[in-house]
């Protein structure tokens, strides 16, 4: 309870101290926990426009996620940290996700599909996309240089914040920080 009312006087104060219109920016003093590694770009930056594609081959980019806060996860089936932050990040599409919010993963480099789904059914998931990038092309034009990387676009379709490595998206830290920048 105590760590509940802690959270919600935090989230106040987090909403109140970020003014509408403010800039993504603003947001890096409030990093805390994991999110300590998430790099808050000073400026916007340009996304990738690589084709990527469904799990069933139907062609994608991330400009189709425009209109909306997007966190994009590159990830692959034989890494270990991304066998870890997978059921986190599905734990906050689950309580954020939604018309102003969405995670999206891109399995990128030699993912067969079948490793792909009991990947996901080893850990849990059932809520996130199943996106490939066979080749690695969008992951090469976005400078993904391991996994698991993660990205944050703003409803522009822009880069806005990029995170090395893995993270508990589920946590408290995470939520609150997505929550500002929705709220933005």
């Amino acid at each position: 309870m105590k760590k509940a009312l802690g959270v919600l006087v935090y989230t106040a104060a987090l909403t109140l101290a970020i003014p509408a219109g403010a800039d993504v920016s603003d947001l890096s003093e409030m990093r805390d926990g994991d999110m300590k590694k998430l790099n808050i770009h000073s400026d916007p930056k340009p996304a990738g426009t690589s084709a990527f594609e469904t799990f069933e081959g139907e062609a994608l980019s991330l400009a189709d996620y425009e209109g909306k806060w997007t966190l994009v996860n590159f990830w692959a089936t034989w890494c270990a940290p991304c066998r870890e932050e997978m059921p986190a990040l599905s734990e906050l599409q689950t309580e954020l996700g939604g018309d102003d919010f969405e995670v999206v993963t891109i399995a990128t480099g030699r993912n067969p599909p079948p490793a792909m789904e009991t990947f996901f059914e080893e850990i849990g998931v059932h809520n996130l996309p199943l996106n490939r990038d066979p080749r690695s092309t969008l992951a090469r034009e976005m400078a993904v240089l391991g996994l698991p990387i993660t990205v944050i676009l703003n409803p522009e379709g822009q880069e806005v914040a990029r995170l090395t490595g893995d993270a508990d998206w589920a946590s408290d830290d995470a939520k609150t920080l997505i929550e500002a920048m929705i709220a933005d």
